[in-house]
C-alpha cells in the first residue's frame, strides 16, 4: 500500500458521550491510511461498527482496531522493542510545516497519538514528535485527517479496500454505487 506503515493511538474515551466521535475517529484513521488503531476503554457497539464498515466496505485484511489496556505499556513497548517513532498531535507543539518533511523521511513504523481528552503530561516527553496542526483549540480527528494527508500526500485515497462489497466511482454529478456479490 504504502511506503510507511502507521499505527495511531487514542488515548481516552468518554463512555457514551464520545461515542460517535471515537467512531469518526476511527474511521479517519482507516480511510486517511493507517493500518491499525490501538484504543483503550471503547464500547463493543463501536467495535461492532468498524467490523460492519470494514466487511461493507473493505479493509478486513487492512485495517485493524485492537483493544488494550494500557496505552503507556503500548507506548513503552513500541520504544524498547524500537518499533519506529512516535508522533503526539496537539496543538502546543512544533509546526507541522515545519516538521513533515522530517516526519516523511523516517524509514521506520510511525505511532501517532491522539487525545480524546487531555492527554497526561509524560506523552509530551514519551513522543519522539509532539506536532501541532494549528496552535488553537480543535478536534483531534480533525488533526489526525490532515497529518495522515500530508504525511501520504494524498495518495491513501487512491488505494481502496480490497474485499469491500460496496465501492464508489467518483463523478462530479449524481451518485454511481456498485454492489458486488461476496463468493
Amino acid at each position: 500500500m504504502f511506503e510507511k506503515e502507521v499505527a495511531v493511538l487514542r488515548i481516552g474515551h468518554r463512555l457514551v458521550r464520545d461515542d460517535r466521535t471515537t467512531t469518526h475517529a476511527i474511521l479517519v484513521s482507516r480511510a486517511f491510511g493507517s493500518s491499525i488503531m490501538y484504543m483503550t476503554d471503547i464500547d463493543e457497539e463501536i467495535k461492532n461498527t468498524i467490523n460492519k464498515v470494514n466487511s461493507s466496505w473493505g479493509g478486513l485484511s487492512e485495517f485493524n482496531l485492537k483493544i488494550i489496556d494500557n496505552w503507556k505499556n503500548l507506548i513503552k513497548d513500541w520504544k524498547d522493542k524500537e518499533e519506529g517513532k512516535i508522533v503526539h498531535l496537539t496543538m502546543y507543539g512544533r509546526q507541522i510545516n515545519e516538521a513533515i518533511n522530517e516526519i516523511k523521511s523516517i524509514k521506520q513504523k510511525i505511532l501517532v497519538i491522539i487525545g480524546a481528552e487531555k492527554v497526561p503530561k509524560e506523552v509530551y516527553s514519551l513522543a519522539d514528535y509532539n506536532i501541532s496542526i494549528g496552535n488553537q483549540p480543535h478536534s483531534e480527528i480533525a488533526a489526525l485527517a490532515i497529518f495522515l494527508d500530508r504525511l501520504f500526500e494524498g495518495q491513501q485515497f487512491d488505494k481502496g479496500f480490497s474485499d469491500g462489497k460496496i465501492e464508489i466511482i467518483p463523478s462530479e454529478k449524481g451518485k454511481t454505487v456498485i454492489r458486488k456479490e461476496r463468493k
